[in-house]
């Protein structure tokens, strides 16, 4: 099938030069080589090796010091196989090339575990062996930015050429003006077959949000997600435009988020969570039960950035409790409301700087923890959550990393080697940020204190 598909892209774009083969690291990076387009039978076969350690680099891309990884494996390499994900076209760079899927598998065949999609496939195994499918859909904000200054600037329009200056929370102009770049982004998403639905102008100046259809394979939406972030940085940059999915890329401007919603399906394909009724199944409140009890020990998964933090700030339009509601936005896990054939979960804590692979191994997992053990969540909030006293979720990173470190939940949805790889990749990360100097402590502090 994958040969097929490979002849099939190849017969319809002869123009194709090379294959990228790529891994996705811990941050949600992608990561591999750059091969002939003749070699791409030999990606798709196996027969291509990385050291093991390439998932666990920083957002730098800087290995980790004293890894154990990396001491205990002697860096050893391991095996790239193809994921089984189409290989997709990139037409918006100067060439037209490939690029194929792939994930790791250490030398005696056993999947490497320390890899992002492994480890949501462990998750979805779990749910397969109790005979439930989650289907699951993505809600991606970024912002689009002028890149030509040394900071980050809010586009000018391509019809009237003002730079944007307010926030355009569900703007038809803001759609229409640029509606080229988001006919490119449609295109390439069905080149791509990813799911795209709606779009919406958000609450910053040149934020959109664009939302994907609801999917029976948890794996395929990570996908989607992670190829759907690149191509919107590639298509931007084809435009005169940037991209970010940083959690928050202007200080007084909203945030952007992945929010993710998703129900249960029997082998019927019967919605579980279902059962008539506004309020919902009782087997969806062990999965929101679930959820809040994990959600403490993944606040590193859902904001693992120095700046993801700047985002989970109270009235921000982002969670910062441990709560969930009906209706409710200023909840973490919300209900939405409608028919009770689509009842389902929303998860709403996860900033659009995260690895998707890890977001939905955290969520799905917190949720099969509250299945599995049939536990009963609080009473849904109403109102207001910024304004009650709920449990918080971390206020700051090393605060997260440490509650990740020592979560007694962590084991039960991923490995020793993944929580290990994780950790020591966030603490050097944390320790070059704290010895940074900012301008702005310069200019408050230098000549005052």
């Amino acid at each position: 099938m994958s040969v097929d598909n490979l002849n099939s892209l190849l017969l319809e774009n002869p123009e194709i030069e090379a294959v990228f083969a790529c891994v996705c690291d811990l941050n949600g990076t992608m990561r591999g080589k750059r091969l002939p387009i003749e070699q791409a039978v030999k990606v798709l076969g196996g027969g291509l090796r990385m050291p093991l350690s390439t998932l666990s680099v920083d957002v730098w891309g800087e290995d980790i010091e004293g890894s154990e990884l990396v001491f205990e494996t002697g860096d050893s390499d391991g095996i790239c196989d193809f994921t089984g994900r189409p290989i997709v076209l990139i037409n918006w760079t100067n060439r037209p090339s490939a690029l194929a899927m792939l994930w790791m598998r250490e030398e005696d065949g056993k999947p490497f575990l320390g890899d992002p999609r492994r480890a949501l496939a462990e998750v979805v195994a779990r749910y397969k062996e109790r005979g439930l499918t989650p289907v699951v859909a993505t809600e991606m904000e970024f912002y689009l930015y002028d890149p030509s200054g040394t900071q980050p600037e809010p586009p000018r329009s391509p019809i009237t050429d003002k730079r944007l200056d307010s926030d355009g929370a569900l703007s038809l102009d803001e759609l229409e003006h640029f509606d080229e770049f988001l006919d490119d982004v449609y295109d390439a998403c069905a080149e791509q077959g990813i799911p795209a639905d709606a779009a919406i102008s958000e609450n910053g100046a040149g934020q959109f949000e664009i939302n994907m259809v609801h999917v029976a394979d948890a794996l395929k939406a990570a996908d989607d997600a992670v190829l759907f972030k690149r191509l919107v940085r590639g298509i931007a940059r084809k435009h005169g435009l940037a991209a970010t999915f940083m959690a928050k890329p202007y200080g007084d401007r909203a945030g952007s988020g992945l929010h993710v919603h998703f129900s249960l399906e029997n082998e019927a394909g019967e919605n579980l969570f279902d059962n008539g009724t506004d309020e919902g199944a009782p087997l969806m409140r062990n999965a929101v039960a679930g959820l809040l009890a994990t959600m403490q020990e993944n606040t590193l998964v859902f904001a693992p950035h120095e700046n993801s933090y700047r985002r989970l700030l109270p009235g921000a339009h982002a969670p910062t409790s441990v709560a969930w509601g009906y209706e409710n936005r200023t909840a973490a896990i919300r209900i939405p409301g409608g028919s009770p054939k689509a009842r389902r979960i929303e998860h709403r804590v996860a900033g659009a700087d995260t690895n998707p692979y890890l977001v939905l191994a955290s969520i799905l997992g917190g949720a099969f923890i509250g299945i599995e053990g049939e536990m009963q969540p609080e009473e849904p909030i109403t109102g207001d959550a910024y304004s009650m006293k709920l449990d918080h979720l971390p206020l700051d990173w090393a605060t997260a990393i440490e509650a990740f470190r020592r979560g007694r939940n962590i084991r039960k949805v991923y490995s020793k080697r993944l929580q290990t790889m994780l950790v020591e990749s966030k603490l050097q990360e944390l320790k070059r940020f704290a010895r940074q100097v900012t301008d702005f402590e310069y200019d408050s502090y230098l000549e005052v204190v």
